[in-house]
């Protein structure tokens, strides 16, 4: 039996999945958790990922393994292939500003033009500025600059710092796909090419870049003649998993929320609201995220004393809307839309409103409608939906199910519980051991009817205006 592996390196923890070439079976898992915080060593990532293989047994009987990780995150190494300083990961904000500086010097339309995205916060460029104004003498010395699958895939197979790896710090052994480089700012994703001069304005200089590698492509293999797959950024790696094609939208509620599709044209939105990214498979992948997604329920969870389960059931007592008390759920600033520096707001509090079923519905109900703000941002550029994905560790909660009925007009699918970024990894190092793509069946655990309740989205969008100004 022939097996692959793909891995998930996300923001709290790297799993590993092996899975059977032929069906598509899940043989072994393991799983390894990561540092808390926005900007963590990147050693830490490569021992979590280390654990976690011995956890699912190792890779000895493994024909070819795929990287998938959380985007944006700024690796940046020196001549010797050392890492400068701990990788900024998505989800710090502190580089804001720097955003901001980009888009006044450059223009948005230069951006949309040549990346489809407008730079926030999150992106690797607005890091990469941020380095540069904040601690100059640590960005004088970057000689490359990798994200997390890229670095994770070079150190795998042998490279690195001298002393810490076999084969040496060789720049031209780093490589990435489209889907991840198309999240830093500075890859153009229809034409495959990163845009220096963008690079050159954030870093103040040039480095070593990774090479890209096509959908389906070789990396290499490591010193025990394991293929390397191309990686992915983490949501590109859930489409793969989940089969995904145009019509479908992902709304995946894990420590960030996101809202995506596959898209055959790149998204072109100079609100920023959406970002036009390239998928792993050739297509184009037009996302929006919000930075408060299933932290916001552990939240609430611990305010009210309770468990998730009885968070839900607490939710589930109250009527849609809540008696009119709404949260904006901003806890750590957003992305979109863009407000950074945002905190969240509880409105409409009243004595008859402010209950524990209510609030716990408000919690609930904020989530969603912020993820809901997407998800029209996104039709807005022309995405057609015929069906709702509803994935990540958020989806599980039945209040979140039922309250999603009320929001999303569209039947929404729910699929089992599994590890989507990792077994679309496994999918792509399938494909890149075979040279086709696999059909391995998606099997769905729930399917949902809409049942909209209007005022709950009209509630929102009159509280977020005042934060929006």
């Amino acid at each position: 039996m022939a097996l692959v592996a793909g891995v998930d390196s996300s923001t709290q923890s790297c799993k590993v999945v092996i899975r059977d070439l032929s069906s598509g079976a899940i043989v072994r898992t393991g799983s390894a958790s990561h540092p808390e915080g926005t900007e963590v060593d990147p050693e830490a990532w490569l021992s979590a990922l280390e654990a976690a293989i011995d956890r699912a047994g190792g890779l000895e009987d493994v024909s070819a393994i795929s990287i998938a990780a959380q985007q944006h995150g700024l690796v940046a190494l020196d001549s010797l292939g050392r890492v400068v300083r701990p990788a900024l990961l998505w989800n710090d904000t502190r580089s804001a500003s720097s955003a901001d500086d980009l888009i006044a010097e450059l223009g948005r339309s230069r951006f949309v033009e040549a990346t489809g995205s407008v730079p926030v916060a999150s992106f690797t460029i607005s890091k990469l500025r941020w380095l540069r104004d904040n601690e100059p003498e640590l960005a004088s010395r970057v000689a490359a600059v990798a994200l997390p699958h890229d670095w994770l895939t070079w150190r795998m197979r042998g490279f690195g710092p001298e002393g810490q790896s076999e084969l040496g710090p060789d720049f031209a052994e780093l490589a990435t796909d489209r889907s991840d480089a198309s999240g830093t700012g500075y890859f153009n994703s229809r034409t495959n090419a990163y845009d220096t001069e963008l690079f050159e304005a954030a870093l103040g200089h040039q480095a070593a870049l990774p090479r890209l590698v096509a959908p389906g492509g070789q990396v290499g293999t490591d010193q025990a003649g394991r293929i390397y797959g191309p990686g992915a950024g983490d949501n590109a790696g859930a489409a793969l998993g989940l089969n995904m094609t145009p019509g479908d939208v992902a709304i995946s509620i894990g420590t960030s929320g996101t809202v995506f599709a596959i898209t055959k044209r790149q998204a072109q939105d100079e609100s920023g609201m959406i970002a036009g990214f390239a998928d792993a498979a050739g297509s184009f992948l037009s996302i929006g995220v919000t930075l408060n997604a299933a932290r916001v329920l552990k939240n609430g969870a611990d305010l009210l004393g309770v468990d998730f389960d009885e968070l839900s059931t607490l939710a589930l007592s109250a009527q849609p809307g809540a008696s009119g008390l709404v949260l904006v759920p901003y806890f750590e600033g957003e992305r979109t839309p863009n407000l950074p520096q945002a905190k969240a707001r509880l409105h409409g509090m009243s004595l008859e409103s402010t209950t524990r079923q209510n609030l716990a519905r408000a919690y609930v109900e904020g989530m969603l409608c912020g993820l809901a703000f997407g998800l029209d941002a996104l039709c807005a550029q022309g995405v057609e939906v015929q069906r709702i994905f509803l994935i990540g560790g958020g989806s599980q909660n039945q209040a979140v199910k039922k309250v999603a009925t009320t929001l999303f007009d569209y039947p929404i699918v729910i699929p089992r519980v599994s590890e989507y970024v990792a077994e679309g990894a496994a999918a792509q190092a399938a494909w890149v051991l075979t040279g086709i793509p696999p059909e391995w069946p998606i099997e769905l655990a729930d399917e949902l009817v809409p049942d909209i309740a209007p005022k709950v989205r009209l509630q929102y969008e009159e509280a977020t205006s005042s934060v929006q100004g």
